[in-house]
């Protein structure tokens, strides 16, 4: 399940935009395909970075969680055509992703989604005997 989808690129540019961006082919059409791919690599850059606090995929996926995959789909359709970059989608991208930082530091929680289960498998436990010499008794000596 993608975390975005077309009409959450549409809110954010118009479909004429969208088409200059996507229609390699020249048939005056949003190429779907393109839009689908910008989003995947969009929601594995999500999930790169909310993996080791989360469970992924993201479940239900938080609202924030869709507006950072719109943007950085945006900024993959951008950057893969002739068109110039505006400032507001590289600075949204930039924002994107140090929000995304700030989640795997655990720093920002992204409230109803699932935390990962804690990872015990490279974890110690240690049992010994209780102490033989303590300052009690070798008080003294």
């Amino acid at each position: 399940m993608a975390y975005c989808t077309q009409a959450n690129i549409l809110d954010r540019i118009d479909e004429a935009t969208l088409i200059t961006l996507t229609d390699d082919a020249g048939e005056g059409e949003v190429d779907d395909d393109k839009v689908t791919a910008a989003i995947a690599d969009a929601d594995a850059t999500i999930d790169a970075y909310c993996q080791g606090v989360y469970t992924i995929p993201l479940s239900p996926v938080p609202l924030k969680i869709t507006q950072i995959s719109a943007d950085i789909a945006l900024y993959n359709l951008y950057s893969r055509s002739d068109l110039e970059m505006p400032e507001v989608r590289k600075e949204r991208n930039k924002e994107a992703i140090r929000f995304l930082e700030k989640v795997a530091a655990g720093s920002i929680s992204l409230g109803a989604s699932t935390p990962a289960p804690a990872d015990t498998s490279n974890s110690a436990s240690i049992d010994s005997n209780s102490r033989r010499f303590t300052r009690d008794k070798m008080t003294g000596f």
